[in-house]
Formats: C-alpha cells, structure tokens, sequence
C-alpha cells in the first residue's frame, strides 16, 4: 500500500443559476455537476429540504457513502488477506444530521453491511474485521462523529 500524502482533485460547478444569480434565496436552483478528470460526472444538488432536486445526490448522502465504501474496502481488503472469501457485500448506511440555530452536524453515521461469506469461513474473524476495518478507514477517522457498524454474516 502506498503511503504519504494523497490529494484529490475535483470541481464542483454550480448550474443552478436561473437567470438573476443569487437576487434572493428562492431565486436559484442548488443544482452543481461534481467532477473529476477521466470519471463519470455526478450529479448533485442540495437536500429537498433545503430547496433541492431530490434526484441528485446532496452532500450528506455522499457523505454517508463515502463512510459506508471506505469501510467496505477496508473490509475486503482485510478479508483478502485473512484468507475469508466475501462473495457478496451490501450496506444499508444511514446518517443523521441535527439542525440548529445557525448550522447543522452530523450526530452519526450506522453502517450496516450485510456480508456474504464462503461456506465453512470463520464468522468470528470476519465479524472481527469489520473492527479493525473501522479502525482503518480514512474517512471514519477524518470526521468528528462517532460510525458504528453493526455487521451480519450468513454463508
């Protein structure tokens, strides 16, 4: 694995003027097009309660998914290398943000990954590594909320 400093560049670009900018706050769309060279654009917006399209992503629904991907491959990873065959991987994440007066925190983020495992695997140790997984993810490292996961195993 590398190590060092990584970075990551992207744009976001706001398409949500109507016509007069910003002239007052139900005058322009929250619609942006995020981007990154040699990758598919995605789509964004802001949530629909914020006057958002509910069809693009908003940034708290990526924020949730990047939680949820980042624990997924650490999770795969540490599988991979304990010898414990994954055949099938799907997280059902939620987060929570609290409003406030004048701003808004994530209070948390679940992570519920559902994993298919390889008849005769050991369940404890891939339970386990959901753990370590945890302890590994950039992104669970990187916010200041608490990410629990609460795993299942079947074979």
């Amino acid at each position: 694995m590398a190590h060092g400093e990584h970075t990551y560049d992207v744009s976001v670009q706001w398409t949500g003027n109507q016509g007069s900018g910003t002239s007052g706050y139900s005058h322009y769309g929250r619609d942006h097009v995020i981007r990154a060279a040699g990758k598919p654009d995605v789509p964004g917006s802001s949530d629909p309660v914020f006057r958002g399209d509910a069809g693009r992503w908003n940034p708290e629904e990526l924020l949730v998914a990047a939680a949820a991907a980042c624990h997924k491959l650490w999770y795969l990873h540490l599988c991979a290398e304990a010898g414990i065959v994954v055949l099938a991987y799907v997280d059902h994440a939620i987060g929570t943000m609290v409003e406030g007066p004048q701003s808004g925190a994530f209070a948390g983020i679940t992570l519920r990954p559902q994993v298919t495992l390889r008849v005769g695997d050991d369940r404890d140790l891939a339970e386990r590594l959901h753990h370590v997984a945890h302890e590994k993810c950039y992104i669970a490292n990187s916010v200041n909320f608490p990410i629990v996961c609460e795993p299942t195993s079947t074979f």
